[in-house]
């Protein structure tokens, strides 16, 4: 779709700016209709075809590729393609069928961290949400070079999207869940929680979190092994996504009452200056602050009183939910991972062509054409 010379995005835009449901919808006649769908079908991208091509690259040995001055940099903008074709839930599971994942999980053994990571990244997305091809992955012996790269790649970044893929394949699937921990991956998750990375401490805490959520005897695993003092210390953190995750896994613990009791007591005084640090902190925001603290307001109110049996200061104050908000809405407890390579705008066109199908060549067409073909039906019918 790049180099086409034609806007898609910013034709898209255009449409959805010009369909607001407003104005009655007019005729149109039907040689401009099928104008219309013509000049869409004209500049489709064929996905399917596309990925067969990219596969033949990821398949063509490196030496040869430098041979014909295919650059690393070249590599990395091919897969930044595949990584957009695959946010399409039937793409992510036709990489298989057109011999793709096996070769993509070859770049995760790349020499070039740039590509390990970039390789990581489209993993993340054919996996996030999708149990075929959390399965293909596993598999074909995906999770081995993705647990590698995590616990032992000399670069953060690649460390980093090593473990969100993980998290993406084995969150929801017991196969991967099971592979998980008998690797032992805690020295890994602690090292995580450890370094100076913001990303990697948010992917390991919400991937913490999501463990003791599945399995109980964790939380006991993870307080002897020393977790709860980093996630007490990582509470305190300038990142307020960071924060958040680190209070959840603590009140997950917390809930657990063998854990609990034991983080409880051997922790006492770190985790009531904690709170109380944190109380004071958020008591002192501004009225924007406390509205993106909506989740961490809640996340210390419910320690607090799994600590303490009692309310804390900040619901007597009325700060745990706002004036005018929902008091029966549950705090967010970070059941995805926010720094997912999954965009928002994947997301939404994983939702739609996971049942939406156009004609019975959707797999051929591209997914902004689509939509610009729905807007145009919306808007003329």
């Amino acid at each position: 779709m790049a180099g086409d010379g034609v806007k898609w995005d910013g034709l898209l835009k255009w449409s959805l700016s010009h369909s607001d449901g407003t104005r009655p919808p007019r005729n149109i006649r039907e040689e401009d209709r099928r104008w219309f769908m013509e000049a869409m079908q004209a500049h489709a991208v064929d996905v399917v075809k596309r990925m067969r091509e990219i596969t033949m690259v990821m398949r063509t040995p490196e030496e040869v590729l430098e041979a014909q001055g295919v650059t690393p940099s070249d590599i990395e903008g091919m897969l930044d393609e595949l990584h957009e074709h695959v946010e399409a839930i039937d793409m992510a599971n036709d990489l298989h069928s057109v011999g793709g994942l096996v070769p993509l999980l070859g770049y995760l053994r790349n020499s070039n961290a740039s590509i390990r990571g970039k390789a990581a990244e489209v993993v993340s997305t054919v996996v996030q949400n999708n149990p075929r091809s959390q399965q293909l992955v596993m598999e074909a012996s995906g999770f081995e070079p993705l647990l590698l790269n995590f616990t032992s790649d000399p670069d953060i970044t690649v460390r980093t999207k090593a473990l969100g893929a993980i998290s993406c394949l084995i969150r929801n699937y017991k196969a991967g869940t099971t592979a998980f921990r008998l690797a032992n991956p805690y020295s890994g998750l602690r090292d995580a929680l450890s370094s100076n990375n913001t990303r990697f401490q948010r992917k390991a805490l919400n991937l913490i979190q999501y463990l003791v959520q599945e399995n109980s005897s964790d939380c006991s695993v993870i307080a002897e092994l020393g977790f709860p003092r980093l996630m007490i210390h990582l509470a305190s953190s300038d990142d307020l996504e960071v924060r958040e995750a680190a209070l959840g896994g603590l009140l997950e613990l917390a809930r657990d009452g063998t854990a609990g009791n034991n983080i409880i007591s051997t922790e006492k005084d770190q985790l009531s200056q904690l709170l109380q640090n944190r109380i004071d902190d958020i008591r002192s925001m501004s009225p924007d602050d406390l509205r993106a603290a909506r989740e961490e307001r809640q996340l210390v109110d419910s320690l607090w009183s799994i600590c303490y049996n009692e309310p804390s200061v900040l619901r007597k104050e009325g700060l745990v939910v706002l004036s005018g908000r929902n008091p029966s809405r549950c705090p967010q407890m970070l059941q995805g991972d926010s720094s997912s390579p999954l965009s928002v705008r994947g997301q939404r066109k994983r939702l739609l062509q996971t049942r939406v199908r156009f004609g019975q060549q959707s797999k051929e067409r591209d997914t902004i054409a689509y939509r610009l073909c729905v807007v145009f039906e919306r808007k003329f019918s």
